[in-house]
């Protein structure tokens, strides 16, 4: 997983499956891998290219490297991976405006892609050139497009909403515990969610919580929505977006009502807390399976359970992009290796190693896509509820800013549930410290 992603990403993650089995060990987070500044070629025109990227693409763990080496001999491909994204970003950027250290291939979180496709594309390869734009869901590509109409990255993967939620647990609290009557109970919406909250409070298992965080669950209502922090005209609007302001509001009321632990995600109380089973929901992104398998452990496989999101309205929180920089010595064969990394096979084959949804609509009818399940969260059958979440999410409109505004707002909502922090004070603490960031 890309673990330590900013708010605007998955947070990524680390969920490695297959349609019978998840295997932590591919889950688990790595630091930098084989390091390399740049492409070589030595004496015999055998080139080596570097992919930097951060946390977990999970290329490696699904062997696709290696696969690429015997597909193209002459070819060796090293990762350089950062762990943290908030540590590789400002690092791409300083690369991008000095010309130097820049990989042969570079991933760009998309929480970032405006802000590259608005300041840095004329420093990128035009890979409309290369890769089939409609081989992915439509708005995955039109992300990564300028306004002159190259495309700068190739979609990696995306995170289709599900909730995840504890089984045994909610059957202690009196609530159901089949998947499809779950999503039935929050058919309305993230309003429902949090009146199935109030039920488990009434009758909840002694030290546990309805959910962990309150800022994940208004991430989810903010991603579910085409207009979120930016107009069309590139105007930050997220201080009257009815999205922004229907999820803050939800926000407040989970934590006045003490519906949530209060826990920033992936942090080690957030881990702990899975760890000791205090938590009966978790919003659930696709790349979250594995957080909740890795830090709960062995002893709650098969308590877990996942049904689909709360709502009629689709959702994304997350997903990243492959770009080939034009100062690279081999700009033809890494835009190839982008192309055959992100193709449906290859996408499929992450998907198994580390559970990352495909982003490339080919992958969803290949049976270990299609027909995947999750034995930790009771053979949930993940392939089908996230292809059909993935078919219904709308195409958001992105800034420049945008995982600058999310982070930020998650930390003042963690603030209201950890410190007690009143609504209208966190708020305005929130728009005070955006506003010093974007102007």
């Amino acid at each position: 997983m890309r673990i330590t992603r900013t708010g605007g990403g998955r947070g990524r993650r680390a969920a490695a499956l297959t349609t019978s089995v998840l295997t932590a060990s591919a889950l688990l987070l790595t630091g930098c891998s084989d390091d390399s500044d740049s492409s070589t070629t030595d004496a015999n025109g055998n080139i080596t290219l570097t992919v930097a990227d951060f946390g977990q693409f999970g290329y490696k763990e699904a062997g696709l490297f290696a696969q690429y080496h015997k597909l193209h001999p002459k070819i060796t491909v090293k990762e350089d991976t950062t762990t943290s994204e908030q540590d590789y970003y400002p690092k791409l950027l300083q690369q991008l405006n000095t010309g130097s250290g820049l990989a042969d291939v570079t991933g760009i979180e998309v929480g970032r892609i405006k802000e590259v496709v608005d300041t840095q594309a004329a420093k990128f390869t035009d890979l409309s050139k290369t890769i089939n734009v409609s081989d992915w869901v439509s708005w995955k590509e039109k992300q990564a497009t300028a306004k002159d109409g190259t495309v700068i990255g190739a979609g990696t993967d995306i995170g289709p909403m599900s909730l995840c939620y504890r089984r045994d647990l909610f059957q202690k609290a009196g609530l159901p515990t089949d998947r499809d009557a779950v999503a039935k109970a929050v058919k309305g919406g993230w309003e429902d969610y949090l009146k199935l909250g109030e039920q488990y409070k009434k009758k909840a298992p002694s030290g546990t919580y309805f959910m962990d965080s309150a800022s994940a669950m208004y991430n989810a209502v903010v991603s579910s929505s085409a207009k979120q922090y930016y107009d069309a005209d590139g105007k930050p609007i997220y201080k009257d977006s009815p999205a922004v302001q229907q999820g803050w509001n939800l926000a407040a009321e989970a934590a006045s009502k003490k519906l949530t632990q209060g826990l920033a995600e992936f942090q080690d109380s957030w881990t702990a807390a899975l760890r000791k089973g205090s938590v009966a929901t978790v919003v659930c992104p696709a790349w979250m399976a594995g957080q909740i398998s890795v830090n709960s452990g062995d002893a709650y496989k098969g308590k877990w359970d996942i049904a689909r999101a709360p709502g009629s309205t689709a959702a994304a929180w997350g997903g990243s992009f492959l770009a080939v920089p034009k100062s690279g010595k081999h700009v033809k064969e890494a835009s190839d290796l982008v192309k055959w990394l992100t193709a449906p096979e290859q996408q499929a084959a992450v998907f198994k190693a580390i559970g990352v949804f495909p982003s490339n609509k080919g992958a969803y009818e290949l049976p270990g896509v299609k027909d995947a399940k999750l034995p930790y969260f009771n053979n949930a059958p993940i392939g089908q509820i996230y292809a059909e979440e993935a078919a219904a999410i709308p195409e958001a409109v992105l800034g420049a800013k945008d995982a600058t505004i999310k982070d930020t707002i998650s930390t003042q909502i963690n603030n209201m549930e950890q410190r007690g922090t009143k609504p209208a004070d966190a708020w305005k603490a929130a728009t005070d410290a955006i506003d010093k960031v974007i102007g």
